[in-house]
């Protein structure tokens, strides 16, 4: 076993993990973890599964060369966010309106439960729809940090080894996008009515 499987298994073992760690490891347990935030990232449903592929592939290729020196759920986001950001300029170049897209269908599923009445559970539909319509509002890298803190509940630190920046930045990256993602909340809110979410 290379030194970088030992410290793969090391992590993995650390994390939990049954070791050898496999790509069918990491699918199972971080598969809804990586469809969640290509979603939340812009990508739109029709395109989800192309893009999930993508992210496995890009796993498939460099799960040797993982060094554990972090988390392979932060690993796994840096993954996700060049996919992302991939999918989304090709689009872009191809004339699709990405925006247009996303919002004719439901973002996320919305786990239910037996004692939700069907009020409540379309409530939270409507919930998951405005949050990624305001996400939508930020740049690609404010929406990141925000989606990594404030909705995986990811350290700051973790957060900025996912996305290559340094500290510092990526706190006042979060700063910032707290801060917009407010103001997008307010203009929501002027725009329809004090009552909305």
């Amino acid at each position: 076993m290379s030194s970088t499987a030992d410290d793969l298994g090391k992590r993995a073992t650390a994390e939990g993990w049954p070791e050898p760690v496999s790509v069918k490891d990491i699918y199972e347990r971080y598969g809804d973890f990586v469809w969640r935030n290509l979603r939340r990232l812009g990508i739109p449903e029709e395109a989800t599964d192309d893009a999930m592929q993508d992210v496995f592939l890009v796993v498939h290729r460099r799960l040797s060369d993982f060094e554990a020196r972090s988390s392979v759920k932060t690993w796994l986001f840096g993954i996700v966010l060049r996919v992302a950001h991939t999918h989304l300029r090709t689009a872009r170049r191809r004339r699709v309106h990405v925006d247009d897209l996303a919002g004719k269908s439901e973002v996320e599923s919305v786990a239910t439960s037996d004692s939700e009445s069907p009020a409540e559970v379309a409530a939270r539909r409507e919930a998951s729809l405005l949050l990624h319509r305001l996400l939508g509002e930020l740049d690609d890298e404010k929406r990141a940090i925000l989606i990594l803190v404030e909705l995986e509940q990811m350290s700051v630190p973790d957060a900025a080894e996912a996305m290559s920046m340094n500290l510092n930045t990526a706190y006042s990256r979060l700063r910032a996008a707290r801060h917009a993602f407010q103001d997008a909340v307010t203009r929501h809110r002027t725009m329809y009515g004090s009552n909305s979410p």
